[in-house]
């Protein structure tokens, strides 16, 4: 009996069909070079809210208070984040 196959997980790079000519073309701007300046200048990643570095906090909610906090956030036109400072900003105040 043949063994089940592993489950394995694709991105979408896994997808897509690179030609020769888009090889060749990465190929031709690794080797003339990178301006380290401009790499370094674009930023990565989620964009910061102040010059300290942020702490990711995990928080328990039942069901209700998710869709409750979804609800406000909505109603807001907030992200679950940007609602959940808020509410942190009005109880410290």
């Amino acid at each position: 009996m043949t063994p089940p196959l592993e489950p394995r997980s694709f991105s979408l790079y896994d997808m897509s069909v690179v030609s020769k000519e888009q090889i060749q073309k990465w190929a031709d701007e690794a080797e003339a070079g990178y301006d380290v300046d401009e790499l370094k200048r674009r930023g990565r990643g989620r964009p910061g809210r102040g010059a300290e570095p942020m702490q990711v906090v995990a928080v328990r909610l039942t069901v209700e208070e998710l869709d409750a906090l979804d609800a406000a956030a909505a109603k807001n036109d907030m992200s679950r984040s940007a609602a959940i400072r808020a509410a942190l900003a009005h109880f410290a105040a």
